[in-house]
């Protein structure tokens, strides 16, 4: 069985379809990925439509103000990666004038790019042959080619790069991707992921999101009580430090503001 084939010819017949599949950009690229990191595709794409429009390059993102950035990453409970892009977007902007670098090591000397997410780039929006593996991809794998379970990421990449299809690197893992979601899920497969997400509802996260949207839609001073109120078991006092240790958030006397 020619088992590339199989699986490119299934993805071509049977592949989702979504925003950040129908470009090129890497920018577009860069940030559907950070978007996706523990997220749901579906609740992804509504949040990805709308960056898009209001932070269309790495410029327009490089000179947002926070409050217009954490309106856009409250609800999916991870505001500090939006601070992060940011971050990454005013190097791209001062060191390369606004356009990725299509080199792994330059990509990877940018602040807040993993390995994992300059292999994703440089596959998605330039097609290079680099090994990109997420936990679908890993169980895929690890069940057509029948590779021990233990087998390390660094065998896993080498094995994985030996056989991406000549010149289909982005149609080959967005298949794999696929593949792994739809088809040979954790449950058909029995194959335990790396790490397993946790849940939003109940999270730090959730609480960290509600403040946030909170500061972003009133822009005024909260109450810390109002949140003790509205999160009687959680660890306030707890989360709002780990906020302001990120810079965040600012806090003056009783109430929470945006920096």
């Amino acid at each position: 069985m020619n088992i590339p084939q199989n699986i490119l010819d299934r993805y071509k017949k049977q592949g989702r379809i979504l925003p950040w599949r129908q470009t090129k950009d890497p920018y577009a690229i860069h940030i559907s990925e950070v978007m996706l990191q523990q997220t749901q595709v579906e609740r992804v794409i509504p949040y990805f439509h709308q960056w898009m429009k209001d932070f269309p390059d790495y410029v327009s993102l490089a000179k947002a103000t926070k409050t217009d950035l954490l309106k856009h990453r409250s609800w999916l409970g991870f505001n500090s990666r939006a601070l992060r892009l940011q971050a990454c977007a005013q190097t791209v902007v001062e060191q390369y004038d606004g356009k990725l670098p299509n080199k792994r090591n330059q990509l990877l000397w940018l602040p807040w790019i993993w390995p994992y997410t300059s292999a994703a780039i440089l596959a998605f929006a330039w097609n290079q042959e680099v090994p990109v593996i997420d936990t679908n991809i890993r169980r895929v794998l690890i069940f057509l080619y029948k590779l021990p379970e233990t087998i390390s990421l660094q065998e896993l990449e080498l094995f994985a790069e030996k056989i991406i299809p000549s010149g289909k690197s982005r149609d080959w893992h967005n298949a794999l991707m696929d593949y792994g979601a739809l088809e040979l899920t954790a449950r058909k497969t029995k194959i335990k992921p790396l790490s397993k997400q946790s849940k939003f509802e109940g999270s730090d996260r959730q609480v960290r999101g509600w403040i946030l949207k909170q500061l972003t839609k009133d822009d005024k001073p909260l109450l810390i009580s109002r949140v003790q109120e509205e999160f009687p078991n959680k660890d306030v006092a707890d989360i709002i430090k780990g906020m302001l240790d990120e810079k965040l958030i600012l806090k003056k006397k009783w109430t929470l503001i945006l920096e």
